[in-house]
């Protein structure tokens, strides 16, 4: 297991050699690009579109590509870190539990967690805040990119931060918990709050909910009582979630088990990929305004 990364190195080198002796120019690059993007099982919109303009084959796509790396970052990273970084009811529970107690400085270590993860969010709609007001169709995917950036640096200088600490915290798991929250806050801002991916409680919760609906008969026949329900299209969201995450969780385990924090690399790629396409709109916008501004002048 410890050869894969070695292995996929060495395929991406010879590939890209491969590309270099052909000389493709910039187009030629572009067309390839789309191309990969566009082999993905992903609709053009599922990082540009908002609100109304969603649709539910995009917040499942949404959901299962989010849940699965989320999952992926924090079951791997409990194995790294020994910390659950996207568990917040539990960081909070924590606190109360150790200030009823006294403990002063594990109540501060929950705190800074908990910060982090405000933080991450903060950052995040920051980010989205920016582009939405100047029209960028890349403003999702500009944070999906910041947050592959800090899990290369977790994946890259992971056992040098975790001995270093900071307000009774490894920086390990202060990096950790802001990426978590930068995770949480991309989908909850894309799809409304109709997708959440970094935790599972809510989503457990209307999963029952929806199966009681499910399996309630509705004997009165009565046209003017409303009928018992359940909501299939949620249903299949919230499953979806479940299982993308537990599967996620699968692999980050056995990735940083077997790979060790490397095996980040291949997560931030995939977050690069889903962010490619809308990057790459918004590119053409920008050489698009020049050529305009440049056949303008006189």
């Amino acid at each position: 297991m410890r050869r894969i990364p070695r292995y996929l190195f060495l395929i991406a080198k010879r590939y890209g050699r491969w590309i270099l002796r052909r000389r493709p120019d910039v187009a030629d690059l572009q067309t390839v690009l789309e191309r990969a993007v566009a082999s993905l099982p992903l609709q053009s919109g599922i990082f540009t579109k908002e609100g109304a303009l969603r649709t539910a084959e995009m917040n499942r796509q949404l959901a299962w590509c989010m849940a699965f790396i989320a999952g992926a970052v924090n079951a791997g990273g409990f194995l790294a870190v020994s910390h659950y970084t996207s568990h917040m009811t539990g960081v909070v529970s924590a606190m109360s539990d150790t200030t009823a107690a006294g403990d002063l400085v594990t109540t501060l270590t929950a705190l800074a967690m908990l910060l982090f993860f405000v933080g991450g969010a903060f950052v995040s709609t920051t980010l989205l805040s920016f582009g939405k007001r100047r029209d960028l169709p890349s403003r999702y995917a500009i944070s999906l990119l910041v947050e592959a950036v800090l899990l290369l640096v977790f994946g890259f200088m992971g056992g040098r931060m975790q001995d270093r600490i900071r307000f009774h915290l490894p920086e390990t798991v202060a990096l950790l918990c802001f990426i978590m929250g930068m995770h949480n806050s991309i989908t909850t801002n894309i799809s409304g709050a109709a997708v959440r991916t970094t935790h599972l409680t809510g989503t457990v919760t209307d999963i029952g909910i929806e199966l009681s609906k499910l399996a309630y008969i509705n004997v009165d026949k009565d046209p003017h009582k409303e009928r018992i329900e359940a909501n299939r299209s949620k249903l299949r969201l919230y499953l979806l979630i479940l299982v993308s995450f537990f599967i996620g969780g699968v692999a980050g385990a056995l990735g940083f088990r077997h790979i060790g924090f490397k095996v980040t690399v291949p997560l931030a790629g995939f977050l690069c990929f889903l962010a490619a396409r809308p990057v790459i709109l918004q590119v053409r916008l920008v050489l698009r305004a020049l050529k305009r501004n440049l056949e303008d002048q006189p």
